[in-house]
Parts: structure tokens; C-alpha cells; sequence
């Protein structure tokens, strides 16, 4: 009995690492329900151009601090980023681009985001810094995903095109490559 006790206790803690909590959390929305339809319907009113990305770039390693947590080529490794949970955003992540929209992502970074430590940078950053800096972060997805484009029309936030029915033809989108 003693030894099925301990069993059972070491597998809590293997179910409850942070690695399973951290891949349970990448995809879940960051912004709260009953704000999420208005955070998705914002849409970044600048362009994607070297001087904007620039301008985002000096932002997130400067001013905004966003290296601090989500680390210097965005990955979410950033100095501090060891001491948070649920931890920070990977922008590297091949899924992060596909589930979330420009409007959430500048949602969180102006109002913070209730239940981690991502703090709002409303009071610190202007709505076109704040824009500059997700034309930055875009820069991390490579050619992951959609690039910021969130969920496709009719879907729900957490289906993908692999989670409906599809012809072969429409697997092969070049906006996913």
C-alpha cells in the first residue's frame, strides 16, 4: 500500500511538469472571453516594412523590456522567463501565429494579460509602439504558420485546417508555408 501511495505521487508530479503545463498553455487565448471578439477584430494599421520592424525591434529590446521574458530571439527564454508560470510566449513556436490574431496579441500587450506576469504596457508604450513591436515579433515566426493571422473564417480557436473535412487540393495552402 506504502509503495502505491509513492507510486501514485510520482506520477502527479511527472502529470503536473511544467513542460505538459507549458504546451497546454501555448495555445490558449491570453485575452479574457468577453474581451476576445473585440481584440480579434483589431487589425495593425502599419504596414510591414523594414523601417517599422526596425522601430519594433528597438522597442522590444529597449523601452518594452520584452526581451526579459520572452528572450532575445523570441523564443521565451528570456532572463527571467525561468521563474514564470504559466511561462512566457515562444514567438518561435510553429503554432503561435496560427491560433492568435494581431488584435489579441496588441490587446495583451497594451492591458497585460490576467493570470501571468505579463504586465500592461498600455501606460508605457503608445498604441503605434505597441504595433511596431508585433511587426517585430512577426519577424520571429520565420515561415511558421499564417504570420499573425489567427484562426481561419468559421473555425473555432482551437481547430486548425487539419481539424475539418478538406480535399487534398485545399491541404496545401502557400500561406502556410
Amino acid at each position: 500500500m506504502r509503495y502505491g501511495l509513492l507510486f501514485m505521487l510520482a506520477a502527479m508530479v511527472v502529470l503536473a511538469s511544467p513542460p505538459a503545463d507549458a504546451q497546454r498553455h501555448l495555445m490558449r487565448p491570453r485575452v479574457p472571453p468577453d474581451k476576445l471578439a473585440e481584440a480579434r477584430a483589431l487589425k495593425n494599421p502599419l504596414p510591414s516594412s523594414p523601417e517599422i520592424i526596425e522601430q519594433g525591434k528597438a522597442i522590444y529590446h529597449g523601452k518594452g523590456t520584452c526581451f526579459n521574458c520572452h528572450g532575445v530571439e523570441g523564443n521565451g527564454n528570456g532572463p527571467a522567463a525561468a521563474q514564470l508560470n504559466p511561462p512566457p510566449r515562444n514567438f518561435r513556436h510553429h503554432g503561435f501565429w496560427r491560433h492568435r490574431t494581431e488584435g489579441e496579441l496588441f490587446w495583451v500587450i497594451k492591458y497585460g494579460s490576467p493570470g501571468t506576469a505579463m504586465a500592461a504596457f498600455g501606460p508605457i508604450l503608445s498604441d503605434e509602439e505597441i504595433w511596431s513591436v508585433i511587426r517585430y515579433e512577426q519577424t520571429f515566426a520565420q515561415r511558421h504558420g499564417r504570420r499573425g493571422m489567427g484562426p481561419r473564417e468559421g473555425m473555432g480557436p482551437r481547430m486548425g485546417p487539419r481539424h475539418k473535412a478538406e480535399s487534398p487540393r485545399d491541404r496545401e495552402d502557400p500561406a502556410d508555408e
